[in-house]
């Protein structure tokens, strides 16, 4: 990674070295461009590395683009990212199964394809289920991979690309002049820039604030748990019950899925990620999904800090003012949209729009007139604090 002695400024400067803004500088790097990111601890930390890794997102404006991408990382990057394609959804009762047929039909109205499993298929795919489990649906799209391996793969490849990383420097202001940012202001010196892109996950609404832009987030801390290596499925990508995950190609279940704890943050720093009492409904809910494998230990446990928009859908932006700001917030869907998201986000700084997507309902002014204390009506407070409610266990 750089040092902050041989880094004079870039034509892009990135905020924030998580997977958005690193696939957003990658993607720049490859177009010729001189780019240069700076994150504040170290490239992947927050919940870039540490989150389910699924790459499933049909009701996002990307999904087409995010499709067509993953299975083409391993050689676009040079480096492994472990991508798996194909998605199973285990349904534990007819509620749930009745949901994901709903949301398969999103899929399926831009050309993709499902199977329906009934309990004895599902047991042959995944033979940690129960007897009881109602049935399921094979995405035959969709998949999942290593989010640290693929972080780790962004960052190296924008490297060999020429473009720069420099770590532990945490932002303090972006400079504005003319309507247009002329530097970012970190702890290790000041930048130049023709042009910003601002993916600072949490911290992005506090940076932009700086400049009078306001941008409605929330953060949340996510929490997932990992176990004992188990004799792998025929497909690592299975979901139900609420949680979000993958086996990894060592045998681990590695799961998340909330509910969310709702966490304050002091300034330019990042709260401890420490685990809470979500932990133990995220191992209850494993367990019911799982009850072939009960047996199986918990040996480590992530977190990672998220940022939350009011409708739980991005922010792809080009603002008007400063002209050659793009905000890129994803509102904790980041890490499976990334190869697309990094596409878009090059296209917005270079031209101003994208090409290959419909980004207008992920525009900031949808939030034109929405109420400062907003997060306050749907209880986003730290439980903590009295305001709001703990987590369910």
């Amino acid at each position: 990674m750089a040092e902050a002695g041989a880094v004079k400024g870039a034509s892009v400067v990135v905020v924030g070295g998580g997977v958005t803004g690193l696939s957003a500088a990658w993607w720049l790097a490859r177009e010729g461009v001189d780019v240069l990111v700076l994150e504040k601890g170290i490239v992947g930390w927050e919940a870039s590395g540490r989150n389910g890794g699924g790459a499933t997102h049909a009701y996002s404006p990307l999904f087409r683009e995010e499709q067509r991408l993953w299975p083409m990382m391993d050689e676009l990057l040079g480096y492994p990212t472990e991508y798996r394609r194909g998605r199973i959804r285990v349904a534990l009762d007819a509620a749930q199964l009745e949901h994901y047929e709903l949301t398969s039909r999103l899929a399926q109205s831009q050309g993709f394809t499902v199977d329906r499993l009934d309990a004895r298929a599902l047991q042959e795919l995944v033979p940690y289920v129960g007897d009881d489990v109602a049935g399921g649906l094979f995405w035959n799209y969709g998949g999942h991979a290593n989010p640290q391996r693929t972080v780790q793969g962004y960052a190296w490849a924008l490297q060999d690309r020429g473009g720069r990383i420099l770590q532990h420097a945490t932002v303090r202001e972006i400079r504005v002049a003319g309507g247009r940012a002329i530097a970012v202001v970190c702890d290790q010196g000041t930048f130049g820039c023709d042009a910003v892109v601002l993916a600072a996950g949490p911290h992005t609404a506090r940076l932009a604030a700086g400049f009078g832009v306001a941008v409605p987030v929330v953060p949340a801390r996510a929490e997932m748990i990992v176990t004992e290596p188990l004799p792998l499925m025929r497909h690592g990508g299975v979901d139900g019950n609420g949680l979000y995950g993958r086996q990894t190609l060592r045998g681990n279940l590695a799961y998340g899925g909330g509910p969310h704890e709702w966490i304050e943050i002091d300034g330019a720093a990042t709260p401890r990620a420490v685990n809470s009492p979500v932990v133990r409904s995220l191992a209850r809910r494993l367990r019911e999904l799982f009850p072939r494998a009960a047996h199986v230990r918990v040996i480590r446990s992530w977190a990672g800090v998220v940022e939350n928009t009011p409708d739980g859908r991005p922010i792809l932006d080009r603002l008007a003012d400063p002209a050659n700001v793009v905000i890129a917030t994803m509102s904790s869907v980041g890490f499976g949209l990334s190869p697309a998201s990094g596409r878009a986000v090059m296209q917005l700084a270079t031209a101003g729009s994208c090409d290959f997507a419909d980004l207008t309902h992920l525009g900031l002014g949808r939030f034109a007139g929405l109420a400062p204390d907003w997060y306050r009506d749907r209880g986003w407070v730290p439980w903590s604090s009295g305001d709001g409610a703990a987590p369910a266990c």
